[in-house]
């Protein structure tokens, strides 16, 4: 089994910082990619960042330039540092990991946490 254990959600006011972290735990045949997603009430769930094996980012173009992803392969450990927050951040972060399913990383398989929730007030 695997699991993922995010933390460091919170309330902020606007322009402050939070980081988010997420643990991958278990069986694991490797992590193709992580990244993190959020759902605001009354919207679709999105993705906010997301960061491969070979260390590529990616990042929505509303958090550019203000949130980072990093990873640390040896913990299992991905990371959402945000700065200058705004009041449109507040929502429920998920963490995702793509996990090889074996040993000849052919398959993957998707995986979330529970999420944690990031308010920001104006």
């Amino acid at each position: 089994q695997v699991q993922l254990v995010e933390s460091g959600g919170g309330l902020v006011q606007a322009g402050g910082s939070l980081r988010l972290s997420c643990v991958a735990s278990g069986t694991l045949f490797g992590i193709a990619s992580m990244g993190w997603y959020r759902q605001a009430p009354g919207k679709q769930r999105e993705l906010v960042a997301v960061i491969t094996s070979g260390g590529d980012t990616y990042n929505t173009d509303s958090v550019k330039g203000r949130f980072t992803i990093s990873r640390d392969n040896f913990k299992n450990t991905v990371y959402l540092q945000m700065n200058s927050l705004k009041p449109e951040d507040t929502a429920v972060y998920y963490c995702n990991a793509n996990l090889y399913t074996d040993s000849t990383k052919i398959r993957t398989h998707d995986y979330w946490g529970q999420g944690t929730q990031v308010t920001v007030s104006s």
